[in-house]
């Protein structure tokens, strides 16, 4: 199994009301699309997620020597199935980043986890604690590496001096542009961590927003599309795809035909020109 990631990766985290067969026909659509990497979290689907997952991978074990996996630790919700849990809260402790590690193993059915994520900055955070936890996962063969998930710059750089940061996971779009301007993106670069984009379709606003803002958004969006024969959505992965830093676009369908088309753009990318037009709608000004 390589742990090197696709272009774009398959996200999970809206697939807690579809069947096993119909998961494990996303797996195979997916994979066969040339999108290998799937994204998790222990949270999603209200801790169901990760479960639901790996009984369609029972289905078709073979599948595990094709896929990369990443999964999410460190947020821990109240819901029914942690009754424990009194309180919304972030753990990174070792004893928790082991546990849930372990538990997503078992749920996943899989024997190794690819990237193994802290989920959200956590006040508490010990870098020593974390290192260990990382390490004792690592020397045990249960995951191959490790990163952070909304992480800003100073906040990775105080983890990634105890230990190497793989990926940082930070919402990315073209209604969110933050990332291109304080400093995350070339954090990334300058410690090569692959950014992946969450929500980088703009959890879906970007087709049905109706401010002036967002119709103008698209239609600077669709005009640039034109150019290069794309739809909205595979225009967007093209200009998350387009960036230096490599950005990863998470993709958050259930439906094998977005995951087939947006495969389509996997080695496209925009002029600068053309990635420059989207940046100027999204900001509703030119450049400084």
């Amino acid at each position: 199994m390589s742990t090197e990631l696709s272009k774009i990766v398959t996200g999970v985290w809206n697939w807690g009301n579809l069947s096993t067969q119909e998961i494990n026909s996303l797996i195979h659509q997916s994979i066969d699309a040339g999108i290998t990497s799937f994204d998790h979290a222990d949270i999603y689907g209200g801790y169901t997620i990760e479960s639901k997952f790996g009984e369609a991978v029972k289905l078709s074990p073979e599948v595990k020597a094709k896929m990369q996996v990443i999964t999410k630790c460190g947020i821990k919700l109240t819901t029914d199935n942690r009754p424990s849990h009194s309180i919304k809260s972030y753990d990174s402790s070792k004893k928790h980043i082991i546990a849930s590690a372990e538990n997503s193993l078992k749920e996943l059915h899989i024997d190794v986890i690819d990237y193994l994520l802290i989920h959200r900055p956590d006040p508490l955070l010990n870098p020593t604690e974390v290192v260990d936890a990382f390490q004792t996962l690592k020397d045990q063969g249960k995951v191959k590496a490790f990163g952070v998930s909304n992480f800003l710059p100073h906040q990775v750089n105080a983890l990634n001096k105890f230990t190497p940061l793989s990926i940082n996971q930070i919402e990315i779009s073209p209604l969110q542009t933050n990332a291109l301007f304080d400093g995350s993106l070339d954090n990334c670069i300058e410690h090569g961590i692959k950014p992946m984009a969450w929500s980088p379709l703009g959890n879906g606003k970007i087709f049905s927003g109706e401010s002036d803002h967002n119709i103008y958004l698209r239609k600077v969006i669709q005009e640039v599309g034109v150019k290069y024969g794309l739809a909205i959505d595979q225009t967007i992965f093209a200009w998350h795809l387009t960036h230096p830093a490599g950005i990863t676009p998470v993709l958050g369908t259930t439906k094998g035909s977005r995951i087939k088309t947006a495969a389509e753009v996997l080695s496209t990318k925009l002029e600068r020109e053309d990635w420059f037009r989207i940046l100027e709608a999204s900001l509703g000004h030119e450049v400084p």
